[in-house]
């Protein structure tokens, strides 16, 4: 196994342990382009806790091992949804890591300080780390996710070495889960505000318009399925 599938499926089963969570969508992907299998695409869920998905594809001719988890809370939760991506392309690595915030950032410092203050230290210690370098997102991009969103690309030194940094925002994630968010720290903010900015954040993060990726995957599974896995991500734990 490689180092990004290592990665993203040792995240995945310590979240799937940890929450309990049940497989409830185990689809194949295939290539648009010869008919070959590529990868999978997973869904695994328990009621009223979270929902993860979780999309691998593996293209040999092309260097490709591309590997995905969200996990998601409820729309009605405060607490932020987990991601990691990891992809190794060609001889370099890349990966994508964040807690995505259920409240706007710039007006809940109570907030910030709960969910992200603790991440502060591995942050700051993953920018500093050789071989990484940072990615090219779009303003528009950062400025979805958190300000404690780390995006590198890495030599393969520099890639096995973030695997503890991963592991400390997953846990500290998981915590948030057990625990949740204190009513201080919401700014006065309802269920239905957090559902409602839920619901439009996701639209925006998954967006083919702001997310180049989703055209590469259009063109490796074909438009209807790269639809449909962004449609899971977009209901995931809503339904």
């Amino acid at each position: 196994m490689s180092l990004s599938a290592d990665l993203c499926l040792g995240t995945v089963e310590a979240i799937e342990t940890r929450l309990g969570l049940a497989e409830t969508v185990n689809t194949p992907l295939v290539s648009v382009l010869d008919g070959s299998p590529v990868g999978v695409h997973r869904v695994l869920s328990r009621d009223g806790v979270a929902e993860l998905v979780y999309v691998g594809m593996t293209v040999e001719a092309f260097g490709l091992d591309s590997h995905m988890c969200f996990a998601f809370t409820p729309p009605h939760s405060p607490v932020p949804h987990f991601t990691v991506d990891s992809v190794l392309a060609g001889p370099h690595y890349a990966f994508h890591l964040d807690l995505i915030p259920r409240l706007d950032p710039g007006a809940n410092l109570a907030y910030i300080d709960h969910c992200y203050g603790p991440l502060t230290e591995t942050h700051d210690a993953v920018v500093e780390m050789e071989g990484l370098a940072p990615a090219h997102l779009s303003p528009r991009q950062w400025q979805l996710m958190s300000a404690w969103m780390l995006a590198h690309r890495a030599d393969e030194d520099g890639f096995a070495g973030v695997f503890d940094a991963v592991a400390d925002y997953r846990d500290h994630w998981l915590d948030l889960v057990a625990e949740g968010v204190p009513g201080n720290a919401l700014g006065g903010a309802t269920a239905k505000d957090l559902d409602r900015r839920d619901l439009r954040n996701r639209e925006a993060v998954f967006s083919p318009e702001v997310d180049p990726v989703w055209a590469r995957v259009d063109q490796l599974l074909g438009p209807a399925t790269s639809a449909s896995i962004r449609t899971s991500l977009k209901s995931a734990a809503r339904t």
